[in-house]
């Protein structure tokens, strides 16, 4: 792993039960990335009303390179990716969950994938070499079924399109632009950067259930916004498809 500089930005939303937890895990593997490169810890509490956002800052004050950004209110994980981009500096951005569902012992493994020509390593659980470990059936068949929809819209290529557990270029966070708010934004973000040209590469690994707390995911309305994307990823191609067929009638 040779990169200059990495920044991790986790977005939390009423985590009080699991943060003692989260500050155990980091600091394990902290020690390795910073054997490598220059590190800065980016939490940012989406408006959280546990108390999350006072233990954050407290938590984490004495391990270095730590800032704690708040929402007033909660606007969802998109809008808390966002945040955490507009501080992040370093030149490898890394997205992680606070709940334990992808370990940070696996963030230089992540990294390591990111090798010159690539842009973005996503973590990817349906990939043949990934696996899942104890999440509920329905879960998974929602996640699943819709990154199999994707993979049809945008492309074979990647079987995962739901996971949070990513590392991008900085590129990449600077020139994507999304638009959605909620949990819908990890997966535009992903698709944007495909149809803008960036490479993406997998790394299978295991999706475990949530080890702490409860899922703050409300699956209706994922799966409508999920719906609401893909018919707008139709739209646009089809009216590509139209563009092109007026383009070549023209000549």
């Amino acid at each position: 792993m040779a990169v200059q500089s990495l920044s991790i930005v986790i977005p939390c939303y009423n985590e009080l039960e699991g943060i003692p937890s989260m500050l155990k895990r980091f600091a394990t593997v902290l020690p390795e990335l910073r054997q490598h490169t220059e590190v800065e810890l980016v939490l940012v509490d989406d408006g959280s009303n546990d108390g999350s956002a006072e233990l954050l800052e407290t938590t984490f004050a004495n391990l270095g390179g730590v800032t704690v950004l708040r929402h007033t209110r909660n606007r969802g994980l998109g809008a808390a990716l966002r945040t955490g981009f507009a501080r992040a500096k370093g030149d490898i951005i890394v997205t992680c969950d606070s709940d334990g569902t992808y370990p940070f012992e696996e963030i230089p493994a992540l990294i390591e994938r990111l090798v010159p020509g690539v842009d973005i390593v996503t973590a990817s659980p349906y990939h043949p070499a990934g696996g899942i470990e104890n999440v509920p059936a329905y879960r998974v068949a929602i996640s699943k079924g819709a990154s199999l929809c994707y993979r049809i819209l945008v492309g074979p290529h990647t079987h995962t399109y739901t996971a949070l557990f990513r590392a991008y270029r900085r590129e990449v966070i600077d020139q994507v632009v999304t638009r959605a708010d909620g949990f819908l934004m990890v997966t535009e973000l992903l698709i944007e950067s495909i149809l803008a040209g960036f490479r993406v590469v997998e790394y299978p690994t295991i999706l475990r259930v949530r080890r702490y707390g409860q899922s703050k995911a409300k699956v209706l309305r994922i799966t409508r916004t999920h719906l609401r994307y893909m018919a707008s990823l139709i739209g646009r191609r089809m009216q590509s498809r139209y563009s092109t067929a007026l383009t070549r009638g023209v000549h």
